[in-house]
């Protein structure tokens, strides 16, 4: 039984290595698109000057 508990921690250790190392990763769809959608320019609106004053200020 520990042999068998080893090889199945041995073979564990193979395939997470070989996933994690070895094999690269092929874009998918969802993620060229996801790609695409972040080089756009995004809208940025400064919103600090709507912030109220803190409390006990005078502004």
């Amino acid at each position: 039984m520990p042999y068998l508990f080893g090889g199945l921690v041995l073979l564990n250790a193979i395939t997470l290595g070989y996933y994690l190392f070895l094999q690269q990763p092929a874009a998918t769809q969802t993620l060229k698109a996801a790609k695409a959608d972040i080089t756009q320019p995004l809208e940025f609106t400064n919103s600090a000057k709507y912030i109220p004053p803190a409390i006990g200020t005078r502004e």
